[in-house]
């Protein structure tokens, strides 16, 4: 009667570590190469980062009822990480070696339901704006015909990374 589904995934804290001694965007790209094991969270919700490039981040997801809420559409928490995920890897793209990044804040803007029915889906995320202490971003989150499902725009604070303990 239950349907079942397995992840697996490397220790967190290796990544983090790579992250804390590259720049942004060569970070992103052995991630995105497979060359360093995405997040966890990745697995969990299994959707990939697809595209990097200076001040841009791309991820992909294809729906399943995995992802599904009480009403039989995909959650407004899948929406967000995406959306979360493409914005905050748009501004970690553009950071140099030493530097991070949080989230602050984001506003989520829900167009479209998702089902599996709708197919894959992206999530684009884009610099807007950018300091030496905080960060705008933006992302949309479009299907294969790239109709609009949803918009989020992303406050992020930057900071050096603490040197390490090692």
């Amino acid at each position: 009667m239950g349907r079942t589904r397995t992840s697996q995934w490397e220790d967190p804290a290796t990544l983090a570590e790579a992250a804390g001694r590259m720049a942004g965007i060569d970070f992103l790209r052995e991630v995105q190469a497979g060359q360093l094991p995405g997040p966890p969270i990745n697995y969990a919700i299994d959707f990939a980062l697809d595209e990097v490039e200076p001040g841009r981040a791309v991820f992909s997801l294809t729906p399943g009822e995995e992802h599904y809420n009480p009403i039989g559409s995909v959650h407004g928490g899948i929406y967000a990480t995406l959306l979360d995920s493409a914005a905050g890897c748009a501004v970690q793209s553009t950071l140099p070696q030493g530097m991070a990044y949080t989230s602050l804040d984001m506003t989520v803007k829900f167009l479209r339901p998702i089902t599996v029915d709708t197919g894959p889906v992206r999530a684009i995320g884009t610099i807007v704006s950018s300091g030496r202490r905080t960060a705008l971003a933006q992302a949309q989150l479009v299907d294969a015909k790239d109709r609009l499902l949803a918009h989020a725009t992303s406050s992020c604070m930057l900071f050096p990374v603490p040197p390490s303990q090692g």
